[in-house]
């Protein structure tokens, strides 16, 4: 387990893409956290890293977006799982670890165990918190857990100078 503190917005997207340039078509990212906590602005790093097409955006209202690789040659599916109600609903949209893409899943805990046995639980954390008028300030502080056999040998390298 590894945990960062990120400050910014812009540094959140920087951890994203420094991840994703160490992921593989088939890994799949959980990401957890309140509201406002940086789930969409970490999934457009990653975006970012893997060279995707077109711009990421929060996938809460349409369940899932798919966007084309790019320079990678690795497509990004982003999902959110806020309005659904299994584990059987998010296999119905054939996620696993076999796929041709990264597979970031937004509010998945409490599913994915019914879709992988490997993942990285990505949990974000919102410990000082900015004001009422600007909820997206303030530091968060990241977790980094890999679960499985796909993560059991590797090491993810990410640097805690995030360029704040």
């Amino acid at each position: 387990m590894l945990q960062i503190q990120v400050s910014s917005a812009e540094a959140m997207r920087t951890l994203g893409e420094r991840i994703a340039q160490q992921l593989h078509a088939g890994d799949i990212l959980v990401l957890t956290g309140p509201l406002g906590a940086g789930k969409t602005t970490f999934v457009q790093g990653v975006g970012t890293g893997l060279g995707v097409e077109g711009v990421v955006t929060s996938p809460t209202f349409i369940v899932a977006r798919q966007h084309k690789a790019g320079s990678r040659g690795i497509s990004l599916m982003h999902l959110d799982a806020y309005r659904l109600q299994s584990a059987d609903d998010l296999a119905d949209l054939d996620i696993d670890d076999r796929t041709p893409h990264v597979t970031v899943v937004e509010r998945g805990g409490p599913f994915i165990r019914g879709i992988s046995d490997s993942w990285l639980e990505v949990t974000i954390g919102r410990d000082v918190v900015g004001d009422e008028d600007s909820p997206e300030n303030g530091i968060r502080v990241v977790t980094l857990e890999p679960h499985g056999p796909l993560w059991d040998n590797r090491e993810l390298e990410v640097s805690h100078d995030l360029g704040d």
